[in-house]
């Protein structure tokens, strides 16, 4: 039960990169200690899109959600949008976890240069759009390798394919 017929293989996921975000904050608002943790918003007030599939700007609209829980996991919750270079509207909801050795988190709070291989910050991504040119981003998963600099966040968005 439950097996499938040896010539039926599953195909094996691809991933392929569709853009690099390179997104500016503003300060972070701290709003102190919440129920599961340390709170904080840092709003998103623009940036751009690179990459072979999409390429516009972000809109100076949206935040990060964040929450530091004891063990120094950052939750990441974002929503924000692009533009595209030929004007589609692209709603971003990204959603992950950045952490490493308390050393280099400490460094990433600071704002100084740190490698991001350096420690973990991926995200899984859902885009949504009513423009038919980029109805293919309304029926695929996304998934994020992230760094965070002292101002801005680098994201390359892949396709799960």
């Amino acid at each position: 039960m439950g097996e499938r017929p040896s010539e039926m293989q599953l195909p094996v996921p691809q991933i392929n990169l569709v853009c690099t975000f390179q997104v500016e904050l503003a300060p972070i608002c701290d709003m102190g200690p919440g129920r599961a943790g340390q709170r904080r918003i840092i709003p998103i007030v623009g940036g751009k899109v690179d990459g072979p599939r999409l390429s516009g700007r972000i809109l100076d609209v949206g935040a990060d959600w964040q929450t530091i829980f004891a063990d120094g996991v950052a939750e990441l919750d974002t929503r924000y949008a692009m533009e595209t270079h030929d004007g589609a509207i692209i709603e971003i909801v990204n959603y992950g976890f950045r952490h490493g050795p308390r050393e280099v988190i400490a460094a990433v709070a600071r704002g100084d240069e740190v490698d991001p291989a350096s420690y973990y910050m991926r995200t899984q991504a859902r885009l949504e759009t009513g423009d038919e040119r980029y109805a293919w981003v309304n029926r695929t998963l996304f998934v994020g390798v992230g760094a965070r600099n002292k101002m801005s966040v680098n994201v390359d968005l892949y396709a799960l394919e």
